[in-house]
């Protein structure tokens, strides 16, 4: 399955120079959006106003135990996924962080290629949870509640069961479209009186309820014989 590259993370380290390196580096990668923090408060004030799919967070930041700023975030409404980073490698240490609520920890130094695999598996289990929301343009989707929650955490707009299927399929795609066949097969299942055209009837009315010109989509795009999400 191929990650989206919607996925916002936010990485926080008071190391400039670290922090700045491993946001480069995770940016390689298509299908992450990385945003920087040097100090807990910071984070903590752009957790309170932003979604972010995942949070990697340092253990040692100078004004508050990046442990007990996972526990901040998760008192703060905060679902997904937390990966803790640490210079001290002992049992303990990683129980205290995941006791706070972390759902992994890394000792430092690490390779960049098992963060990004601890990154991608993290987020390929939160999909799967029902308390699971995704960033789609200017919007946090919820494919349990069939919601999408505008920025400003006013503007709601309420899903059908159909509707929430396809951006979940879209979103699991990444950047990759998919064609329209496979997209009704995937929803709809076999059903011989079920036709694209019907896929089509549902794209239209998820772009009016979510577009801010329906006739000019800059979220679901139409690509080839298919449709896929620019986040």
């Amino acid at each position: 399955m191929n990650q989206s590259k919607c996925s916002s993370i936010l990485l926080v380290d008071d190391d400039g120079d670290l922090r700045s390196s491993i946001a480069d580096q995770l940016e390689i990668y298509d299908e992450f959006t990385i945003h920087q923090s040097g100090s807990a408060s910071e984070a903590l004030g752009l957790i309170k106003s932003n979604h972010f799919d995942a949070l990697i967070l340092d253990v040692g930041l100078p004004d508050i135990d990046g442990r007990e700023l996972c526990r901040l975030a998760r008192q703060a409404g905060v679902g997904s996924p937390i990966i803790m980073l640490t210079a001290m490698d002992s049992d303990a240490d990683t129980v205290l962080g995941l006791d706070a609520g972390a759902n992994d920890y890394i000792t430092k130094p690490f390779r960049l290629n098992v963060l990004v695999a601890r990154l991608r598996a993290q987020l390929r289990q939160h999909e799967q949870s029902v308390d699971a929301v995704f960033s789609i343009g200017p919007y946090s989707f919820s494919p349990a509640t069939k919601l999408l929650l505008a920025q400003d955490g006013q503007h709601k707009i309420r899903l059908t069961e159909k509707e929430a299927q396809i951006l979940r399929h879209l979103y699991r795609a990444g950047s990759k479209p998919i064609d329209r066949e496979t997209l009704l097969t995937e929803i709809w299942g076999y059903r011989p009186e079920v036709t694209t055209h019907t896929l089509e009837t549902h794209i239209y009315r998820l772009r009016q309820k979510i577009e801010d010109s329906p006739e000019h989509p800059r979220i679901i795009v139409t690509e080839g014989d298919g449709y896929c999400l620019l986040c």
